[in-house]
């Protein structure tokens, strides 16, 4: 790749933010370099990041999952938490997945920051303040690593700063019984971020049921048939405060898609959407 590690990390961050089409006009590179650039950022992060579990983990057992949508607390919706409690109380699950960028690290961007938010610090310390109800409701849970928990993980490596000196996530946000993974793997259902593209387009590629989030404005299940194979593709949503000044770079945008997903022994999937 002839592109450093510093402009992959700028490519993939606005493909995070306007999508591939319009990072090649703006970056004037074609969509395939866009794509080749992204492919090498996520190799590079593979082998370097620090995961302070084990990269995968699988479970079978006839569960009941509810995966939380993306919530990027600080700036998480005051009324999602309530929500997803209410779903958890009605529904009773076995386990709990949160999907990924549980925070934001809008402090952090490789891109423009609001000059009036708030500093690194006071970010970080309202996130975990936020995290901590979470953690009290759910105090066991799988949490995918997104590309927003990574920012600072980033950072360093950009820095040249041994992951040695950098602590695991679960120590930062004072969450001792959360596990943090790139991908859990629960009866047979894949949940992962969902960088690369669409649950759609994953689970086609996969062949594997799919649960994922990332992409705020999506939230939908789909089932994707065969002569001997029948598996889905769901798009969680998620939990922001579309408000706040760290979504502001998607306010030209649609609505962000506020829901969770709830997963039955690998073969039911059902999006339940909030009220607004």
């Amino acid at each position: 790749m002839a592109y450093s590690i510093e402009r992959c990390i700028e490519i993939t961050n606005r493909v995070d933010e306007v999508g591939i089409h319009d990072t090649s006009i703006e970056f004037n590179i074609s969509k395939e370099t866009v794509k080749r650039a992204m492919r090498y950022l996520k190799q590079n992060i593979r082998e370097n990041e620090v995961i302070d579990e084990v990269e995968h983990h699988k479970l079978n057992g006839d569960h009941r999952v509810l995966c939380i949508g993306d919530l990027h607390a600080p700036f998480d919706l005051e009324e999602y938490y309530d929500f997803c409690c209410d779903i958890a109380d009605k529904y009773k699950p076995t386990k709990v997945v949160f999907i990924g960028d549980v925070i934001d690290n809008h402090y952090a961007s490789y891109h423009e920051t609001d000059p009036d938010g708030l500093s690194g610090a006071e970010e970080l310390f309202l996130s975990i303040e936020r995290i901590k109800r979470w953690y009290n409701r759910f105090p066991e849970a799988y949490i995918i690593i997104g590309n927003h928990d990574r920012m600072v993980m980033r950072k360093a490596q950009t820095s040249n700063v041994p992951s040695y000196w950098i602590k695991t996530y679960k120590e930062v946000l004072n969450t001792p019984g959360w596990t943090f993974t790139e991908r859990v793997d629960i009866d047979n259902v894949q949940y992962i971020h969902g960088e690369a593209g669409t649950a759609r387009t994953k689970a086609k590629a996969d062949m594997m049921s799919t649960v994922q989030g990332h992409l705020h404005t999506q939230a939908y299940t789909e089932w994707i048939v065969g002569r001997r194979f029948r598996i889905f593709a769901m798009q969680v949503g998620c939990g922001i405060d579309f408000s706040s000044y760290a979504m502001a770079y998607a306010k030209s945008g649609k609505k962000p898609a506020i829901g969770v997903g709830l997963i039955t022994n690998g073969n039911i999937a059902t999006n339940r959407m909030m009220e607004l």
